[in-house]
């Protein structure tokens, strides 16, 4: 499987290569001044929110967040960077800030030298192993976390079902992916690290693309925080700018965030009631669909003629018609229905055989979250194994 890179509209995905290392901030800074235009994918209309009315929202006076000890920051005055000056400039003629606001906020950001190690590639030559990557998911701990968090939320996992027609399962399984549960939300400041990424990003073949994506999420996290009332500082999430249970990057909190609690406001870091219906909500605007019947993925085996070969790497889109998967050799254990079209999915093991899956349009739903067949079937699974659990069959 060639996987793909994580949606850098969705999140980042990046997983950890190496240990966080601090280095001298100028060897860091030479060429780290580029912006691109935004990769972000067009408008998706997102999914209907709940009819409940809203109670009023709460006014929380905003708390700035102390510099964590989790990761070490250096002070950088990046208001006198000739590219922020620009970001300033943008957000003062495009949403009205004054430069007096955002001036005071840089004067308190810190260039984070442990994401930018973080958000490196893993060296190539590791052969890609799905029973070893699974292995960190599909264990006693999560699958007990979801066990309590199905029933703990149950009744908001029916509805949210029920609402949007997505499986409590799917919605647990990624749920418990992301963040065990809200167990590890992140603790690096958000504008610290898109800050750090949008204007000093390692060099890369593909560093303008992702400088302008953390450009445009740094864009996004300061309008989230100014209609919700969030002092900027105080929000808190992963390396890469992911927030809260779900993992959501901050412009998908604005695009896809639900107030399922119906509190009068998205909190997607202390209501799991959010967490599901905007995890729902992504999945319907990525193109889940409620009506296509059978499981999402089908183990398969297929032939040594090796014809099937050419339905491999189709990017993440089901194309392939079921009847032209069994003429080029692929056999499911379970019958396909004849009007939905699937992808071959390889889930390659190391020296060990590869596994093979036929897998539905609501499976390439999930790897919009994330851009990995292992993350989709990773969610798959876990959810399976909690809601088995749970049942006790």
């Amino acid at each position: 499987m060639k996987s793909a890179k994580p949606s850098s509209c969705i999140k980042s995905g990046i997983k950890p290569h190496v240990k966080s290392r601090t280095k001298p901030l100028t060897t860091l800074l030479l060429a780290a001044l580029v912006a691109a235009t935004s990769l972000c994918p067009p408008e998706v209309l997102a999914a209907p929110q709940q009819t409940k009315k809203s109670k009023a929202a709460k006014v929380r006076k905003p708390v700035v967040a102390p510099v964590s000890d989790y990761y070490t920051g250096e002070f950088v005055n990046f208001g006198q960077w000739k590219e922020v000056q620009g970001f300033v400039d943008d957000m003062v003629d495009k949403h009205g800030f004054t430069r007096g606001e955002l001036g005071s906020l840089l004067s308190n950001v810190r260039f984070l030298d442990s994401v930018v190690q973080l958000v490196k590639p893993a060296p190539p030559g590791k052969p890609k192993n799905w029973t070893v990557y699974s292995s960190r998911f599909i264990e006693p701990i999560r699958i007990n976390a979801g066990v309590r968090f199905w029933n703990d939320n149950a009744d908001t996992l029916a509805r949210a079902e029920a609402l949007y027609g997505v499986p409590a399962e799917i919605l647990v399984g990624i749920i418990g992916v992301e963040t065990i549960y809200g167990r590890d939300t992140g603790r690096f400041r958000v504008v610290d690290t898109l800050t750090t990424l949008a204007f000093a990003y390692p060099m890369a073949p593909n560093r303008d693309a992702r400088m302008a994506f953390f450009r445009s999420e740094l864009e996004s996290t300061l309008l989230y925080a100014r209609q919700t009332g969030i002092a900027p500082l105080s929000l808190q999430g992963s390396f890469a700018g992911a927030v809260g249970m779900p993992q959501f990057m901050p412009s998908n909190i604005v695009k896809y965030g639900v107030d399922f609690d119906g509190d009068g406001r998205v909190d997607l870091r202390n209501s799991a009631a959010d967490a599901i219906g905007s995890v729902a909500a992504f999945l319907v605007g990525h193109g889940w669909k409620r009506d296509q019947a059978g499981p999402i993925v089908h183990h398969a085996t297929v032939s040594p003629s090796r014809a099937w070969e050419q339905y491999l790497n189709l990017g993440l889109e089901a194309k392939v018609r079921p009847e032209d998967l069994t003429a080029a050799g692929v056999v499911t254990t379970s019958s396909l229905p004849p009007d939905m079209l699937y992808g071959l999915v390889d889930l390659q093991n190391g020296s060990e055989p590869t596994e093979y899956w036929v897998a539905s349009n609501n499976f390439f739903a999930i790897t919009q979250y994330n851009r990995s067949y292992f993350y989709a079937m990773s969610v798959v699974e876990l959810g399976r194994a909690v809601r088995t659990t749970r049942t006790g069959s």
